[in-house]
């Protein structure tokens, strides 16, 4: 059998592999290296990588439609930054934990099998293939069959050894899971992926599964700020981020304006062939994601949502972006993940408000907090049930903190001092 990955730039076959059927080889134990040859096998992926960056932000926009004047920057920023964070952290991390009775010493799990969706491949992967290498286990990487390049170019810069893929199917991914071999499952995608794979597993796991993440912006915002990073946070990407921002709560007293500028900064946005270089949105990642976007847009509309934006919707995968105003928690729009270029923006009449609307959620990934008085953003994040919080900042992370969720938007933990902490495990050794 054989996956085709479909542009969605032309519709056309961009890559067609075929799939995976003997996983023997691939679940051999990994080699034992010393940390400093661990380092230095993560150091040269990721200076070979950003050396390939533009060819690989090519294929990257090739594959899943994100325009050309940012796909090589996935590489440049956000992958070489975890990555070299990670790195700079495994000494420290991965060394012996003296104790009284003699010594605790972190050993590898043994293959950490990695999902990798499609939408941020590269930067997602990092956030477990460079830390499982570090810690010296063998990583075992399935890419979605959207970005199957991805596999392959992680391949050609890491040993056999520690590295092996397979596009396999969503039969065979649960099989491996459900392995004695694997040590470790590092899953990213759906809440309905995540579910089987966590069903399936007999080892311990990580889940990331999206989010309908929140902002608030308090009276006292920097509202220029706040609409930049805000509209920036909806619609890059086209949407397609698993903390993206969904839904936006506004403080009465500057909500009008806020609402003006927010749609006219979207209005600049130029939807088209994500290979020209003046494009800023290119399609969504299939027609299908699309039309769910426009069905839940249409929806809110007539429950009485108010569009601002009259782009002209070519239709199939290409989607322009979309302002709601007029929204509510009855509708799915503000509730379900949307996953595309369409953010709704009610207004509040207080912190209480605000607090409870961005809680009534089913998902918990970040949350962002505008406003000039830390003092407040920390009092009120506290209050938030998120995996991170972010002031007068969003769809972002920080390699030095923790990257985890709750509630539907999953469980474990990825990068920052914690990261290891699942891709290895306790040995005491009394003396």
């Amino acid at each position: 059998m054989r996956q085709r990955t479909i542009s969605p730039v032309d519709g056309s076959v961009y890559a067609e592999r075929p799939l995976t059927t003997d996983f023997e080889a691939l679940l051999a134990p990994p080699p034992q290296l010393p940390l400093a040859e661990r380092i230095a096998i993560c150091e040269k992926l990721v200076t070979q990588f950003e050396a390939e960056a533009d060819a690989i932000g090519h294929e990257l926009t090739a594959q899943m439609g994100r325009p050309i004047r940012y796909t090589p920057n996935e590489i440049r920023r956000g992958f070489a930054e975890r990555a070299r964070h990670m790195i700079s952290l495994a000494p420290q991390c991965l060394a012996d934990i003296p104790a009284a009775a003699g010594f605790i010493r972190k050993v590898p799990v043994g293959i950490v099998f990695t999902i990798a969706p499609w939408n941020y491949p590269y930067l997602c992967a990092v956030n477990s293939v460079v830390p499982a290498i570090l810690a010296g286990n063998a990583v075992l990487f399935k890419a979605s069959a959207q970005t199957p390049l991805v596999a392959e170019r992680f391949a050609a810069a890491l040993p056999p050894e520690v590295f092996r893929y397979a596009h396999a199917s969503h039969a065979d991914v649960l099989k491996l899971v459900a392995d004695r071999r694997i040590g470790f499952v590092s899953f990213t995608g759906s809440v309905a992926g995540g579910r089987a794979i966590e069903a399936a597993a007999r080892v311990p796991l990580a889940l990331e599964l999206g989010g309908k993440d929140p902002a608030y912006v308090r009276a006292d915002a920097d509202l220029a700020h706040a609409v930049e990073n805000l509209v920036d946070g909806a619609m890059f990407n086209s949407g397609q981020s698993c903390c993206g921002v969904e839904r936006i709560y506004v403080d009465r007293a500057v909500y009008a304006e806020f609402v003006e500028r927010a749609v006219a900064l979207t209005k600049e946005y130029v939807l088209g062939n994500p290979f020209e270089a003046a494009t800023t949105l290119g399609p969504m990642v299939r027609p299908a994601a699309a039309d769910f976007v426009r069905a839940q847009v249409a929806e809110a509309i007539a429950q009485g949502a108010v569009a601002h934006l009259d782009m002209l919707d070519p239709g199939g995968s290409y989607l322009p972006p979309q302002i709601l105003t007029g929204v509510n928690h009855s509708m799915r729009v503000m509730t379900e993940e949307t996953f595309g270029p369409v953010v709704g923006i009610m207004p509040v009449d207080s912190e209480a408000e605000a607090i409870r609307l961005m809680n009534d959620s089913a998902y918990g990934l970040t949350a962002s907090i505008w406003t000039k008085d830390q003092a407040a953003a920390l009092r009120i994040g506290d209050q938030i049930e998120t995996g991170t919080v972010l002031h007068n900042r969003c769809d972002y992370l920080a390699p030095s903190l923790a990257w985890t969720g709750v509630k539907d938007s999953g469980r474990g933990v990825a990068l920052s001092v914690l990261g290891f902490d699942q891709l290895t495990r306790p040995k005491s050794f009394l003396l």
